[in-house]
């Protein structure tokens, strides 16, 4: 009729599908932080570390520790993230985008400063693997993180050579005076693999450091440090660890964005309300 306006009732609702998105993608993460954390836990408390404070002198290069802190910011950010988006809460939303944000300008100014502080960075790296090396023993987090970055994964033997090992008290030339059999060694995880060995020769490093050792040693053990095994491991994968870090912050803006939108729409349609 004329005079009379006629309205057209807004259909319009919160995007499901970004809304179970948000929501499923940060469910995993949320399990994983948890999980990660559990770990941490369960390793920390393990070692008695509270009841022997003379451990928490190194804490940050401690791997329980290290999984401690993965864990918890994973798990918060996962936690905001998925009942953020499962309640519509724009204020957990909110949070998730800042922990975000936050994490992605850490990453991005470790990164440069990785590059700007390259010699620095590299002296800390010495310092702190000496420092694994001198409590190889003494913690057996420390000690298999040790075997895994030697024997798995950059196949090296001490920071600059087999010869760094002469810091573990074990493993010192002078050890062998007072019993220590693996005086003027290197631990298993700095021989070489051998096809043939169906099990591990956990004694193969005995006695290579000897000057009366008899055999070529180079052919027993890793004589390159780890040090300079890494940075030609950086070298010959620097695509992939540059492709890496570029998808990962990309992940990190996409999940800013798609919070950001659903509080968008979240906020359109508490506008309705009114």
């Amino acid at each position: 009729m004329p005079g009379i306006r006629k309205y057209r009732r807004d259909t319009s609702e919160v995007s499901c599908c970004l809304k179970y998105v948000i929501f499923g993608v940060n469910v995993l993460f949320w399990f994983l932080g948890l999980i990660v954390l559990a770990i941490g836990i369960w390793a920390w408390t393990e070692k008695d570390t509270f009841n022997n404070l003379s451990r928490l002198t190194n804490i940050a290069l401690d791997p329980a520790f290290i999984l401690i802190c993965v864990g918890t910011i994973t798990f918060i950010i996962g936690f905001t993230g998925c009942v953020g988006a499962l309640r519509e809460n724009t204020c957990l939303l909110a949070c998730y985008a800042v922990f975000l944000a936050l994490l992605l300008l850490a990453e991005m100014t470790t990164g440069i400063l990785f590059f700007v502080f390259k010699d620095w960075i590299k002296q800390q790296a010495t310092t702190g693997f000496q420092t694994f090396i001198t409590h190889y023993r003494e913690d057996p987090d420390q000690q298999n993180l040790i075997d895994w970055i030697q024997e798995d994964w950059l196949q090296c033997c001490g920071v600059e050579g087999p010869r760094d090992w002469d810091r573990n008290a074990y493993f010192n030339c002078s050890s062998g005076a007072v019993g220590s059999r693996e005086a003027c060694g290197v631990p298993f995880s700095c021989c070489r693999n051998k096809p043939q060995d169906i099990i591990r020769n956990k004694q193969c490093g005995y006695d290579v450091r000897k000057p009366t050792y008899n055999y070529d040693r180079t052919k027993i053990i890793y004589d390159k440090g780890c040090l300079e095994a890494a940075e030609e491991w950086f070298d010959h994968n620097l695509l992939i660890v540059a492709t890496s870090a570029v998808c990962t912050a990309f992940a990190q803006i996409l999940g800013i964005c798609f919070a950001q939108n659903l509080r968008a729409d979240i906020f359109a349609q508490k506008a309705k309300w009114h």
